[in-house]
């Protein structure tokens, strides 16, 4: 009568708890637990592991193709134009930059609000690239065209000054510029001091840092401003 039992009380239908070493010899928990265990003690497995995760960017990286540049499609010659600002600018100026050009007239109420519009749009995608991207828009109405009506026209379009430049200039000098240099296309009806007389090629025209043009691109296509920037990177990048 005067020994003690000592029981264990719990709340009815409570299952007992057990921990994974009391697991079963053989059970998938007691493998785990062992696995685990064995790994602990072994540091260098970590480090491996922890050096695999680290590396599987650059090893995925180096299996991602990395796009070709444009080819070379020909040279601008040298030319010597007049900014917004009334300064000389030319090719000496832009030696060195990669540079997208485009082509418009400050009269125009067509297709050059449109083009301006996406060198606008490549102007603040590629902050990150300048000084070593530059943007140029020639004039291709250059007798209307002053320096002073081109700085007007490029504050309406927030056009850094330090990024993109307007040209103009004598008109036989921009035509050569335009047409032999970058093989755009301009033209105007002799007498007709309209605007509806002025007409020129729209295409973006990149060119890299030796004065070669890479690459031409129709600024009313849905992927434009896209391509542009990636194939400027491309050439930034690689020097």
């Amino acid at each position: 009568m005067g020994q003690s039992l000592d029981c264990e009380v719990r709340p009815r239908n409570q299952p007992r708890v057990t921990s994974a070493s009391s697991a079963p010899p053989g059970s998938a928990t007691a493998r785990i637990d062992a696995a685990v265990r064995t790994a602990a003690g072994r540091p260098l497995l970590w480090i491996a592991v922890i050096a695999a995760l680290a590396a599987w960017p650059v090893i995925w990286a180096l299996r991602t193709p990395v796009p070709r540049p444009p080819p070379v499609l020909g040279t601008v010659p040298a030319f010597e134009l007049t900014d917004q600002e009334g300064r000389v600018f030319g090719s000496r100026e832009l030696a060195g930059h990669v540079w997208v050009a485009s082509f418009i007239f400050t009269r125009c109420e067509t297709v050059c609000p449109r083009i301006t519009a996406q060198m606008a749009r490549v102007q603040a995608k590629t902050r990150n690239l300048e000084p070593a991207l530059h943007l140029v828009s020639f004039s291709v109405d250059p007798e209307h065209d002053t320096p002073a009506r081109l700085a007007e026209y490029a504050r309406a379009h927030r056009a850094s000054p330090r990024m993109w430049t307007f040209l103009t200039g004598p008109a036989g000098a921009v035509q050569e510029t335009v047409e032999k240099g970058l093989r755009v296309s301009l033209g105007k009806e002799p007498g007709d001091p309209s605007p509806a007389a002025v007409s020129h090629g729209t295409h973006l025209v990149l060119v890299d840092g030796g004065g070669r043009i890479r690459a031409y691109y129709d600024p009313e296509a849905s992927d434009a401003v896209e391509r542009v920037v990636r194939d400027a990177a491309l050439l930034v990048n690689r020097g």
